[in-house]
């Protein structure tokens, strides 16, 4: 017979797959996350009636409060979801990533069909991560991938996890700056050598809208039915009541949630991307030290999450601080909150990832959110490129062990 679930006085439920209780700590926890909501609502509400900013930063900081809840109740970051498919075939996460493009691939043919009716010509759809495809998007992505794997988050996954308490992600985001920085430097060299002569691939313009949704979601997929025949994990239990403040979001919502949130994101301000406000930092911080360039050749023109210098916070800055805010929020509302006190030896493992995944995002125009996410939606074929060889570098970090150090 199977045990029936039974409610104690102290409020726990216990059965056979799971238990749930909710104390007075629960409540003052939730209720301090409902205030940082709330706050960040307000916050909002400010920023659009402020003539300077205006609505799109009042819209980003939206936009990065509902990521940052998805993103943290859904486990949403890259490596961890690479590397639990790599070692142990646990792909429900890796599902979660396929069942956003598959969405934003959709939500997008229908965006790009207001902007961008006819195909046949040599125009791009405006703002869209299209970039050039070449053996440095290759090399760029490889670098992120095993930046990831080194520093243990992909650079959304640090940003959500600083909302979690992680202190390590503060040196990954410091060798991520750095890197950024790098980037600037070597960029001029690879941009002569092959981005400037690179191709822009966008499928629409060879077989249309319908023809580039309809590949795309084949090719999403075969992905996901070898990711189902290979899956070694359980479908997560459902959950109802208080406990659905606590639980994790499933594949299927978190990936459907990123991709809807992806899809108002281009339409109303810009891509989704998280490093476009760190990279203006970094830009403008190695132009104070007389380290860059005095010209950076076509960057500016080519579409992407990187940012020039601004002495205001861009959009993407305020989508990064919604970001953050509301994976906090997530976090101590569902217990998950705690401070992670790094040890020197995985710092600098953490600040030479990021040194890489830095470069890489930089040389490549955005990261696994501004080009794996943004672009392959898009149907750029620079987003599969950039997926293929992330995920790449990430598998070579797995085997070389960097993970573990």
């Amino acid at each position: 017979m199977t045990p029936k679930k039974v409610t104690t006085t102290s409020g726990s439920v216990t059965g056979a797959a799971s238990s749930f209780s909710w104390s007075k700590a629960d409540t003052i926890r939730t209720s301090v996350a409902g205030v940082i909501v709330l706050g960040l609502l307000f916050w909002a509400y400010l920023l659009s009636s402020n003539t300077e900013t205006g609505g799109r930063a009042s819209f980003s900081l939206l936009i990065g409060l509902a990521l940052g809840i998805v993103f943290e109740r859904g486990r949403f970051c890259f490596f961890c979801i690479f590397r639990d498919s790599i070692e142990s075939r646990k792909n429900n996460g890796f599902l979660s990533v396929i069942t956003a493009l598959a969405v934003g691939a959709i939500g997008y043919a229908i965006v790009f069909g207001m902007y961008l009716p006819d195909t046949s010509g040599e125009y791009l759809p405006p703002g869209a991560h299209i970039g050039p495809t070449s053996w440095v998007l290759a090399i760029a992505a490889l670098a992120f991938g095993f930046g990831m794997a080194l520093s243990g988050a992909c650079i959304s996954g640090h940003l959500y996890r600083i909302g979690q308490g992680s202190l390590r992600a503060i040196p990954a985001l410091i060798g991520a700056l750095i890197g950024f920085g790098l980037g600037f430097i070597t960029w001029n060299t690879l941009y002569l050598r092959a981005i400037q002569e690179a191709p822009t691939l966008w499928l629409p313009h060879y077989i249309g809208y319908a023809g580039s949704l309809a590949v795309t979601l084949a090719a999403l997929g075969v992905i996901a039915y070898y990711l189902l025949k290979s899956n070694t994990e359980s479908a997560p239990e459902k959950v109802s009541g208080l406990a659905v403040l606590r639980s994790k979001f499933s594949p299927a919502t978190t990936g459907a949630l990123v991709g809807v949130i992806g899809t108002i994101a281009y339409m109303r301000i810009e891509p989704l991307g998280v490093t476009r406000q760190l990279s203006a930092i970094s830009r403008k911080e190695f132009e104070k030290q007389s380290l860059l360039p005095e010209t950076i050749n076509g960057l500016d023109t080519l579409a992407g999450c990187v940012g020039i210098v601004t002495e205001t916070i861009s959009n993407n800055g305020w989508l990064v601080i919604g970001f953050v805010l509301a994976s906090f929020a997530g976090a101590l509302s569902a217990n998950r909150f705690k401070f992670e006190i790094p040890t020197i030896r995985n710092s600098s493992t953490a600040l030479f990832g990021g040194v890489l995944m830095g470069w890489g995002s930089m040389t490549a125009l955005g990261c696994t959110v501004g080009v794996l996410l943004s672009s392959t939606q898009a149907f750029a074929i620079s987003g599969w490129v950039f997926f293929l060889f992330a995920f790449l570098g990430v598998y070579l970090g797995i085997k070389a062990k960097v993970h573990t150090l």
